[in-house]
């Protein structure tokens, strides 16, 4: 465990010193703010439009920000030859990464809170802003403690496609990861659809290989309830619970496999 913190506090700092990071979140956070102002230009939907724009940019800069760190987590180490380094020491290939898991979804979570708190901040001022009279016919509260639970799953979501970024990374080129990554991310919210594909298609290979997709690529969408926080409408402790248990263990079996292949490498 102590190879794996010192990994992953390494990584943190990295990234800390790393502009791409403090860039996406500063852009997000000025865009949270801005959709204050879009929002005056809606009638009765300026909380909405505020509470839509700013968790599409936690989810969309969250996004970069996992990818384009992610995928240069081993490749960077490996293109600098300080892998060499690392691995003389006492750390075994699973911890280093572990470790460096770690250390990107630490620095995940430091940026969605920056800009979670941003977005409560424009809430609160929209709030006291508000006339009393006009907060009552909100579909939810401005300061609603349910877009923590649509937070929390993109921060999930996050984790699992880091997790993706950092499995491509230990066998192929940074561009090559980041393709590989948007194109699991993309397709993972289309997966639903694949599901039901017979219905589309007349053949039954297609439907058989389209199921077999289905089932392999993690379900995206479900960590979507974006609309459903919005409109003020119910979402059950037992579906966060159950998808963040699917995200979860696709991350471990992620890793398992990364492990897997970057312990069959050779860097000699």
């Amino acid at each position: 465990m102590r190879a794996i913190r010192t990994v992953a506090v390494n990584v943190f700092r990295e990234s800390v010193r790393d502009r791409v990071p403090y860039n996406l979140v500063l852009f997000a956070v000025m865009l949270i703010a801005s959709s204050y102002l879009i929002g005056q230009l809606t009638a009765g939907q300026d909380v909405k439009i505020i509470k839509d724009l700013g968790l599409a940019a936690t989810s969309v800069f969250g996004l970069f920000i996992a990818i384009f760190i992610g995928i240069g987590l081993v490749s960077k180490e490996v293109e600098r030859r300080s892998i060499y380094a690392l691995l003389s020491k006492p750390v075994s290939r699973a911890q280093f990464i572990a470790g460096k898991y770690a250390g990107l979804v630490l620095t995940l979570c430091v940026n969605v809170s920056v800009m979670a708190i941003a977005l409560y901040a424009i809430l609160a001022y929209m709030v006291w802003a508000t006339h009393p009279a006009s907060r009552a016919v909100w579909d939810a509260p401005g300061l609603d403690p349910a877009l923590l639970k649509a937070i929390f799953l993109i921060f999930i979501e996050l984790m699992l496609v880091t997790a993706i970024a950092l499995f491509f990374s230990t066998f192929s080129s940074p561009i090559l990861s980041a393709a590989l990554t948007f194109g699991f991310y993309i397709a993972g919210h289309f997966n639903a659809d694949l599901k039901n594909f017979d219905r589309v298609v007349d053949s039954k290979v297609a439907a058989t290989l389209a199921r077999g997709v289905y089932h392999v690529l993690p379900d995206l969408s479900a960590f979507d309830v974006k609309t459903e926080v919005v409109h003020g409408l119910p979402v059950a402790a037992a579906y966060i619970a159950t998808t963040t248990a699917y995200g979860l263990a696709y991350v471990a079996g992620l890793l398992l496999i990364a492990t897997f292949i970057f312990s069959r490498r050779d860097f000699k």
